[in-house]
């Protein structure tokens, strides 16, 4: 074979391959000729009640299959950024961190595609959060609600500790501090007491916001305040002092301090709703909830919302936007099933409740706090990338290696840098 017939022989393969590949992934390939459409999360406990939604959604559309990717959070961001960027995300796919995406018309518009009244049935803190220009980007799915804190019945009764004293307490300086006196009771029977660490969302947020700090304003970070100093320093010595597991721990196992409260050995756990579910099936022992500690300005928790939006790429416009509609709405009920989290559409949100109060586990804690004031958990252009150096550093000043003050203005720095190159 000549040369140049070698070579329009590859041309005209690599073509049909391409061309191949393109109808492969747009197809199913049971030969069936529907159109399949992947959704992208990173929790793995969800994958049994999207399923069941997603098989009623399919009996009514015949013609769609939507297949779940599981992409675990340890990489989830930083894959979604590559995906997106190559043009070989999926279809639909959970965001929290979606405002680059958006700026840069990668998402659906969601207020386009299935009209303006859309957003009336969801959360409005959730609908709030993936506005961005006057356009809501993602499809709200469910709510944190507030952060709390789960306690092991045995090991405060061990210590002489009522769960009643745990909604009092408050932290701050000097004899404001009631709630190290009660850790260090705790720590007599427990090898942790308490789960200080870099958690942004349990930890540090709350601690900043009850401070009266903020971690960003005006798209600026700015907890690199006294009142950021005063949080953190609080944490950091909670740490130090032995009351929290060790940082070294905590940062390379994010799952350290839920597993520790799980095997009995941390008798406080300050989370969220997402937690739950885990903690009422494995727990071995006798556990409650508690309201959040106080701080210098009472109580502050955030309120996050997961989204799944819509590939703009998608090469299945009117797909995807079918299955925003179901995902949006008579599907979100689905994810409450076995309590796992609070839907996003509000008329099922009671459902969440109800599962609980059946179990004879009160939930309000969670829902209490939002009652007060909230500390937003920031977002803007870079802010994944922003929060990734930020939370490195963090890290840093946990593990004790820089001090509080330089550490919150290297962190303040670190992220305003990854905002710039952006």
């Amino acid at each position: 074979m000549k040369t140049s017939t070698r070579v329009l022989f590859g041309i005209a393969l690599s073509v049909v391959l391409l061309v191949a590949a393109a109808l492969w992934l747009g197809r199913a390939d049971d030969g069936s000729g529907r159109t399949v459409l992947r959704l992208r999360i990173w929790d793995e406990q969800f994958v049994a009640p999207y399923r069941e939604s997603l098989a009623t959604f399919e009996r009514a559309n015949p013609d769609l299959e939507l297949r779940i990717t599981v992409v675990p959070w340890a990489s989830y961001q930083q894959k979604l950024r590559l995906d997106v960027a190559g043009g070989t995300a999926d279809d639909l796919f959970w965001t929290n961190q979606y405002e680059d995406y958006a700026d840069a018309g990668r998402l659906v518009d969601v207020g386009a595609a299935l009209g303006p009244d859309a957003a009336r049935q969801w959360d409005p803190a959730a609908v709030t959060q993936y506005t961005r220009s006057g356009k809501l980007w993602a499809v709200p799915q469910f709510v944190d609600g507030g952060t709390a804190v789960f306690y092991n019945r045995e090991l405060l009764a061990a210590a002489g500790v009522d769960p009643a004293e745990l909604d009092a307490v408050r932290w701050g300086s000097g004899n404001d501090d009631t709630f190290r006196p009660l850790l260090r009771r705790l720590s007599a029977v427990a090898p942790w007491a308490y789960n200080a660490a870099n958690d942004f969302q349990s930890i540090e947020l709350p601690y900043l916001g009850s401070a009266g700090g903020q971690f960003q304003r005006d798209d600026r970070f700015v907890f690199d305040s006294p009142q950021g100093a005063a949080a953190f320093t609080y944490l950091t010595r909670l740490v130090a002092d032995g009351l929290a597991p060790s940082a070294a721990d905590t940062e390379t196992d994010s799952d350290f301090a839920k597993n520790a409260f799980l095997q009995g050995k941390l008798a406080l756990f300050q989370s969220g709703t997402y937690n739950l579910a885990q903690i009422a099936r494995q727990a071995p022992f006798g556990w409650g909830i508690a309201m959040l500690p106080r701080g210098p300005v009472g109580r502050v928790s955030t309120n996050n919302a997961i989204g799944v939006a819509g590939n703009a790429a998608s090469a299945h416009p009117d797909a995807v936007r079918r299955a925003l509609a179901w995902l949006g709405g008579a599907g979100n009920r689905y994810l409450v099933q076995d309590g796992a989290t609070v839907p996003a559409v509000v008329a099922d949100q009671q459902i969440y409740r109800d599962y609980w109060a059946a179990k004879g586990i009160d939930v309000s804690p969670f829902f209490d706090v939002l009652a007060g004031p909230r500390i937003s958990s920031g977002g803007g252009p870079g802010f994944t990338a922003a929060l990734e150096a930020i939370q490195n550093m963090f890290g840093e000043m946990f593990l004790g290696r820089i001090p509080v003050p330089e550490a919150l203005a290297r962190a303040r720095a670190a992220g305003e840098a990854a905002v710039r190159s952006r």
